[in-house]
């Protein structure tokens, strides 16, 4: 056989074998659907109205396509009619009317369109198409990253997770809701708060406070801030105490400052009543392990899961905070603090756009979860640069780092003491000593207004004050020569304790450890 038949037959064999589609895959798309959507659009003026948040400009495969549709967003942005004359006369005028293919195109689009009667269906097909394409591109990424062998894996986990959010983000719709099923809800909230003295949600264990808010409630942000030595923390651990303790109530504390020891030595001050020196050191006189030893079990099987990872994302708390509730049905989450925390992963102008991207994600998460989220925050510097009693007082302009914190806020709340800058006296001439106020500074769902607590610093712990239950004094004749605080709240002990010695307090929230 000559050898020019046989290289023809191979040739043939070559074509007729079957193709890898592992190899050329095309990029999921719907032109003919793009056309279609487009020239509905051009032929009915409420059609954009229909599909506006489904689809933009990016959701268009063909790049002529995406110029067209941004033509037809900016005519519907500024109350233009929208048909073949106008269109074609925004793409003239933004310069791309021959990269599209001229007015004839445009001609074409509509030209096969009858009706708009199903755009909002061809427009999800489309917005699916574009997810597709996305993913498509974030996995290709990711793989491309791992394969280099000096790429930081955690790092290219949180990445993976930023990226992933983002897209998420992006292409969520909520859709909205006839009202009979939300007042039917609303009365349901409303008869269980009448059996439970106003409270519709998780009790913080503080009356007063309880009043006001009637509970930390279901999808909100809470911004717990003050400046440092106030006691953020120790207010925050003394109402997870509260309520995963008392109350056993699932709680989960996400802890980026502190290790679980640290908290939990914390918890065990203030239940079993313990200064938080003796804590550390071990040294216990013979009443305190004892006290230690009946106190101890109240924490044995309490619903609260501390986490301590350091450097956690946004991305990172959203995974861990869905595992929580669905598996151990936590109804709460703490954060301490917010400013520790990164959304690594995605990019950012400076560290203000950062953290208004983790304060949305919070308020996020918590609609998202139906449970509230209480998060510590920082402030800056410029409480201690105005002067009076009235200049220490915060204010919600004192939030550091990002405005969006106040603004995603349902409740901001500021822990104070007045007696760390040496006042001793509130405006309506009350005795401050050993005192701390909660000003509730903004309340979306209510009224704003100052709670006063007791605060005792060697328990680190923060209680009502006019709770006798929690109320002792201890013998300046016991071993350890007394302790130090004037009334001490957390033991049921009786005795004389020596006043609270004037000067500054300690940095950290004012307690030994």
């Amino acid at each position: 056989m000559p050898e020019n038949t046989n290289n023809r037959q191979r040739t043939r064999r070559k074509a007729q074998a079957p193709i890898d589609n592992n190899y050329g895959h095309l990029q999921p798309q719907a032109v003919d659907i793009e056309k279609v959507v487009l020239g509905a659009l051009m032929i009915d003026k409420d059609a954009f109205t229909v599909i506006s948040e489904i689809v933009h400009p990016e959701t268009f495969y063909d790049p002529r396509h995406q110029k067209i549709y941004q033509a037809i967003q900016t005519l519907n942005m500024s109350d233009r009619p929208v048909d073949i004359m106008t269109v074609t006369e925004e793409l003239r005028k933004e310069g791309t009317l021959e990269e599209i293919g001229g007015p004839g195109y445009i001609v074409e689009l509509s030209s096969h369109v009858a009706s708009s009667a199903h755009i909002e269906y061809h427009a999800h097909i489309l917005q699916q198409k574009y997810l597709a394409r996305q993913l498509i591109q974030f996995a290709s990424m990711i793989e491309t990253d791992a394969f280099d062998e000096t790429a930081d894996i955690d790092e290219l986990m949180q990445k993976a997770e930023g990226r992933l959010f983002e897209i998420s983000q992006t292409n969520m719709a909520q859709d909205y809701q006839q009202i009979d099923p939300i007042v039917d809800e609303a009365q349901r909230i409303l008869r269980e708060a009448s059996k439970t003295s106003g409270l519709t949600g998780v009790a913080s264990g503080f009356t007063e406070l309880d009043k006001i808010t009637a509970g930390w409630q279901p999808s909100d942000l809470v911004i717990i801030a003050g400046r440092p030595a106030m006691g953020k923390t120790s207010f925050a651990l003394s109402i997870a105490k509260n309520i995963a303790v008392d109350n056993r109530v699932p709680v989960a504390f996400f802890s980026l400052e502190m290790n679980n020891v640290q908290l939990v030595d914390r918890i065990i001050s203030n239940v079993c009543s313990i200064p938080g020196n003796k804590i550390l050191n071990g040294d216990l006189t013979q009443d305190e392990w004892e006290r230690l030893d009946s106190n101890i079990g109240r924490l044995k099987g309490a619903p609260l899961y501390v986490d301590d990872t350091p450097g956690m994302s946004v991305f990172e708390l959203r995974t861990k905070a869905r595992r929580l509730v669905r598996e151990h049905q936590v109804k709460i989450i703490m954060i301490d603090y917010l400013q520790l925390m990164n959304a690594n992963g995605m990019r950012f102008n400076s560290r203000q756009e950062e953290v208004s991207t983790i304060s949305r994600s919070l308020k996020g998460l918590a609609k998202e979860l139906n449970i509230p989220i209480l998060a510590l925050s920082q402030l800056n510097r410029t409480v201690e640069q105005r002067e009076g009693p009235d200049g220490k007082r915060p204010q919600l302009s004192d939030l550091r780092e990002s405005g969006a914190i106040e603004q995603d806020a349902d409740m901001v709340l500021f822990v104070h003491r007045p007696e760390y800058y040496r006042i001793f006296q509130n405006e309506k001439g009350e005795d401050m000593h050993g005192m701390a106020q909660i000003i509730i500074a903004k309340h979306r769902k209510g009224a704003t207004a100052d709670v006063t607590l007791k605060f005792i610093k060697e328990y680190t712990e923060f209680a009502n004050p006019d709770d006798d239950d929690f109320t002792q004094t201890i013998n300046e004749s016991s071993d350890d020569g007394g302790f130090l605080g004037g009334e001490i709240m957390g033991s049921k002990m009786n005795g004389d304790v020596p006043p609270l010695p004037d000067g500054d307090l300690p940095e950290g929230d004012g307690s030994p450890f």
